[in-house]
């Protein structure tokens, strides 16, 4: 790749300042030297081209000269008729011909209005100016490029037909803005890019559209000019419906995926966007499950980063084809029933020299002060949420997937990291806020504007943030004083819940609260209860070996873990291997071990979570009320010495499910359980029972209550209660 940098071609030093900068490539505003102007009456043309031998006005015929001893060329003399926009035809050092308008011809594209928007910070569609565009001007069609850059002294555009050679094409400074634009004639989609930079101090160097809609394949890491979108979208019905939508009410089991990881093609190729749609959606359908949540695929140079070190923020990675390809992944989903959320990552972005740090020489998406501006213990930058531009480029991204993409919701990566100063921070290097304290005003501001536009301008759209701390009123609107989010992650829970089961069962009559504690704060928020990506990583193990015992136990264990998850209020979230019993961590180079279901145990588990997530969908009680108190009250919560917990679920129109927990694999024969009604309870699920691999101890499966007075209910049950089991049992009408 040749760029103006690697030129060190010298000039003659008598000519005019504006001709040196040109030729030196330090001019901010070349339309003032370059292209068609008026000179004492006549009419001036001015062309630099370092490849050219010769080039003449194709439209009048009249040869341009060469400033000697540059690669300047002019003409000079009467218009003609010559029309605004003029082709220029030239013979490069080879003796070939080319013919192309002249770029310098072309009057400023972007409306003041646009740039007036996006220096406030208020243009919620700034993809549809910034970046690269297709279109056409005076009926010539070409590209339009811009791109914020405040700092730069030039910026040009780079690419295959100027032979990256940031002299060719240089941009123009859009005043007071900071923005950039050019519009190259003949350019068309699917064309490589990239903007080349020279910055106050001198120093040049090469990035990638921040903007760009497309990417070129790593290691490439070229933006691609993205043609307008020929998918058809057929999903209309699911957005109408999604708008109108009660989802605070409605059942939401989510499995979390890495489409790279998922399943692979021969020879361990990705597959496509497309090949997905036809394999994964069939399989989330006949697991029972309502959305898909997919980690990043925002364009992302690293494949080990999983997607979270985002380079594209408007570009789905090209890993898996083109952007049309994932718009028929998400139609495809949304026209078989299925949601579909983006795993958003707006909490800091990687130091990559392509990508967004240091954009334009300065510290311009980045705080300048590394306490501010840089994760020490992550190796990224940091947004800077005061700065208008910066914040208009991460709402237009999450209204970008929301709008031209239709997902579903955005689940935001990292919250607790935006909200806090000093996260992961040794004292000394942070600096508080305006008041003294360690909240990060400014990215609360903007976490709240993100959830007040998305709601208004994606009817029916969720957020969700993965927030860890006790930050309160994550999911409560802005206008209570909250943070906006439609729902938490319930990060509390699960570590609790997580801590336990690793317990030797003998061990789990001395650690009862971490169970029970959850019911404390469950409707604080709108929860989420997630068996996420992260905790089968980085040495935390597979979910089947967090289990303690032999591997019966370890099944069984998990299998009762599940069906207290499925019980327990809030909506769920289950990562992509759990639902079988994945052996080894999670490894996002290789496909996950299929092949294990070959194996009962294995294969049971996924038939036991597939029944949980069609009962839980099915019955008002496992869903309606998982916001809400009046969803969920304890039978007994207090059995920490047989580690037996009982609890009942209710529906909006009085149904009722009662469900036992065992925590050891001790039976309890004959266990009591105090009810609300007189009725017959016949057993919904019973994680016990030998199509999923249990041991079948229970061998009755409907009980008839008796006037015994327990748990201060007058009627009562007594069950042979299985060993590391959950069983939910539902009132025969």
């Amino acid at each position: 790749m040749m760029s103006s940098e690697s030129s060190s071609q010298t000039y003659p030093t008598d000519l005019p300042e504006e001709a040196q900068r040109i030729l030196a490539a330090r001019h901010h505003d070349p339309f003032h030297f370059l292209g068609r102007h008026d000179a004492d009456g006549e009419t001036l043309i001015r062309v630099f081209n370092p490849r050219a031998e010769h080039i003449i006005v194709l439209e009048s015929g009249q040869s341009l000269q060469r400033v000697e001893g540059t690669d300047l060329f002019e003409w000079r003399g009467g218009a003609n008729g010559l029309p605004a926009q003029y082709r220029l035809q030239w013979t490069d050092h080879a003796g070939e011909t080319h013919t192309h308008y002249d770029t310098y011809s072309f009057p400023p594209q972007l409306t003041d209005f646009d740039l007036h928007l996006y220096g406030e910070g208020k243009h919620l569609k700034a993809y549809d100016f910034l970046g690269a565009h297709p279109r056409a001007v005076a009926g010539i069609d070409g590209v339009l490029f811009s791109v914020w850059a405040p700092s730069a002294e030039r910026v040009s555009i780079i690419c295959d037909r100027n032979h990256w050679d940031g002299r060719t094409n240089p941009m123009r400074a859009r005043g007071s803005s900071g923005i950039w634009e050019l519009f190259i004639p003949g350019m068309e989609p699917g064309e490589l890019y990239k903007f080349e930079i020279r910055n106050r101090d001198g120093g040049i160097h090469t990035k990638a559209d921040p903007y760009a809609r497309q990417t070129e394949l790593r290691p490439g890491n070229a933006s691609i000019v993205a043609g307008p979108s020929q998918h058809e979208w057929r999903d209309a019905e699911w957005v109408e419906q999604r708008a109108k939508l009660d989802w605070l009410h409605a059942p939401m089991s989510i499995y979390e995926v890495h489409l790279g990881s998922w399943q692979r093609g021969e020879n361990g190729r990705f597959l496509s966007y497309r090949e997905l749609a036809e394999r994964l959606v069939p399989y989330v359908i006949d697991m029972g499950y309502t959305h898909i949540e997919l980690l990043p695929i925002t364009e992302h140079p690293l494949d080990a980063s999983w997607g979270y070190q985002t380079t594209g923020y408007f570009s789905p990675t090209s890993r898996f084809g083109s952007p049309d390809d994932f718009r028929y992944f998400v139609d495809h989903c949304h026209r078989n029933g299925i949601g579909v959320f983006l795993d958003w990552a707006p909490g800091h972005f990687p130091k990559d020299a392509h990508a967004l740090a240091r954009f334009d020489g300065s510290a311009l998406y980045e705080h300048a002060d590394p306490r501010r501006g840089e994760h020490r213990e992550w190796g990224t930058l940091i947004f800077n949420y005061g700065r208008n531009e910066v914040r208009n480029f991460l709402l237009s991204s999450a209204l970008y997937w929301l709008s031209e993409y239709h997902i579903d919701g955005l689940r935001v990566d990292a919250v607790a990291s935006m909200l806090y100063l000093d996260y992961s921070r040794e004292d000394g290097d942070w600096t508080p806020n305006i008041y003294g304290g360690n909240e990060n005003l400014e990215a609360i501001d903007f976490l709240r504007e993100l959830n007040q536009i998305t709601h208004e301008h994606a009817p029916g759209t969720l957020t969700m943030a993965e927030e860890s701390t006790s930050w309160p009123m994550v999911s409560r609107p802005v206008w209570l004083g909250g943070l906006g989010f439609s729902m938490k992650w319930n990060m509390g829970w699960m570590n609790d819940t997580l801590s336990y089961m690793e317990e030797d069962p003998v061990h789990r009559k001395y650690h009862h609260d971490m169970l029970t504690f959850s019911q404390i704060y469950a409707f604080t928020e709108n929860f989420i209860l997630p068996f996420s990506h992260d905790e089968v990583v980085h040495g935390k193990q597979s979910m089947r070996y967090k289990m303690p015992g032999d591997e019966w136990q370890q099944f069984a264990n998990l299998r009762l873990l599940y069906a207290y998850m499925y019980t327990h209020p809030g909506k769920k979230l289950m990562f992509m291997g759990c639902e079988f019993g994945q052996g080894p961590e999670w490894n996002q180079a290789a496909a996950l071990d299929w092949y294990v279901l070959e194996y009962p145990l294995h294969s049971g588990l996924q038939h036991l979570v597939k029944d949980l997530n069609n009962c839980y969908k099915h019955f008002n009680s496992l869903h309606h009320f998982d916001f809400e108190q009046a969803g969920f009250s304890w039978i007994d919560c207090h059995d920490s010495e047989q580690s037996v917990l009982s609890y009942l679920r209710k529906g909006q129109h009085g149904e009722t499910f009662v469900v036992a927990m065992n925590f050891t694999p001790v039976p309890r024969p004959h266990y009591r359980i105090g009810v609300p009604a007189h009725g017959r309870f016949r057993i919904l699920i019973n994680s016990d029972n030998p199509v999923y691999g249990g041991s079948g101890y229970m061998k009755s499966d409907v009980f008839s209550s008796e006037g015994v007075p327990w748990n201060g209910m007058q009627q009562s049950i007594a069950i042979d209660l299985p060993p590391l089991a959950g069983i939910i049992l539902m009132i025969e009408p």
